[in-house]
């Protein structure tokens, strides 16, 4: 039994930088609004590319310009910002790319997480604050005109909606294929996708087993997208849909399945009602049946880069997505789980990019 989160570094525990570097980071803070756009036009003018095919010759502004046929003006505010910033260095005139801006480039992580920033969450930083005070998505109204970004994921405006399926997406569907041996281990023969999205983890099932049936739980709007991509694949014969708000107090979850299965899913409701669709799969989950949970923890990263980015998307969760959940701490989340009655038997950390899989039973069966 495993009664406390595994730790595999013990991050942001002690204030160890220089005075020197304390003074530049905060300048950082101060610009980081002008940094983020100014780092994205180098990206979208395409002119940290044009001088990434230079290798280390570089290229002059007047060089850049050409290549990009943007206006001098614009080319050298932006690659003197980039100086700053640490996206490129300049030697006898000319702009050399810097590791920095290698990565923010072509690391599928970077291009990600910042196409995810620029069309689904920078209009709506602004309204952090009274995001933060009212405990509502204030920022969402930039996107569409519903409660939660989650009514209107299948509705959003591009780009929004392909940077924010590209972003879940990214984070989510690599660890599928680890957590199909996790999974299966107890060869169940029905699992229950709670919070089913677009069906990527019951097609990797349908797939993994020729056996398995699956249920899948989500609003309606989304099921409709789910049950698409599954008749397309030819797996409709083996998976039943179940239109459900879990946050509402009459729905109950359908009985009859072995395993329940959510991924990123518990991390788009505050505490109290994680722990009431914990106490739901409580009541439908036999003594004996599992849930795996996979989440992304911060406090479980191996790297700082890794939990900076789950904090910060925890801020996505305030003004975008519902106002009240986050990325947790995994100490937080254990006491949750411990409160809606379950017990955790095996963690499972370091799956795919920098996922914890939870292998959760009740307490008392």
């Amino acid at each position: 039994m495993i009664d406390s989160p595994s730790k595999t570094a013990p991050l942001f525990s002690e204030d160890n930088i220089r005075a020197v570097d304390a003074i530049s980071k905060a300048q950082y803070i101060a610009f980081a609004p002008y940094i983020f756009q100014a780092s994205v036009l180098l990206r979208d003018f395409g002119i940290l590319q044009a001088i990434d095919q230079s290798k280390k010759e570089g290229l002059t502004i007047p060089e850049v310009c050409k290549a990009v046929n943007k206006k001098h003006y614009a080319v050298r505010v932006l690659l003197e910002a980039g100086l700053g910033i640490g996206l490129v260095y300049r030697k006898d005139g000319k702009y050399i790319l810097t590791k920095t801006g290698h990565f923010f480039i072509n690391h599928p992580m970077a291009v990600v997480n910042t196409d995810f920033m620029r069309d689904v969450c920078y209009d709506g930083a602004q309204n952090l604050r009274t995001a933060l005070e009212e405990g509502k998505p204030a920022g969402l109204h930039h996107l569409g005109n519903w409660d939660t970004i989650y009514q209107g994921l299948s509705l959003l405006p591009e780009p929004a909606k392909t940077s924010w399926f590209n972003f879940d997406h990214y984070y989510s569907d690599n660890a599928f294929p680890e957590a199909m041996a996790i999974v299966f281990a107890g060869k169940p023969k029905k699992i229950m996708d709670i919070g089913a999205n677009t069906g990527k983890f019951s097609l990797t099932c349908l797939a993994y087993d020729p056996q398995v049936e699956i249920g899948l739980v989500d609003l309606q709007i989304q099921l409709n997208v789910a049950k698409e991509n599954i008749e397309t694949a030819g797996y409709g014969n083996r998976t039943t849909y179940h239109p459900r708000n879990v946050l509402d107090k009459e729905a109950k979850l359908p009985t009859g399945y072995d395993v329940i299965w959510m991924s990123q899913f518990l991390d788009c409701f505050a505490d109290d009602e994680i722990i009431s669709i914990l106490q739901k799969c409580h009541e439908a989950l036999p003594d004996h049946g599992r849930i795996f949970i996979n989440e992304t923890f911060w406090d479980v990263q191996r790297f700082d880069a890794s939990a900076f980015s789950l904090q910060m998307t925890s801020l996505y969760f305030t003004t975008m997505a519902n106002g009240n959940s986050q990325m947790y701490d995994s100490e937080v989340f254990f006491q949750l789980i411990d409160k809606a009655g379950f017990k955790v038997v095996n963690q499972h950390d370091e799956i795919g990019l920098s996922h914890t899989i939870l292998e959760i039973q009740k307490n008392n069966p």
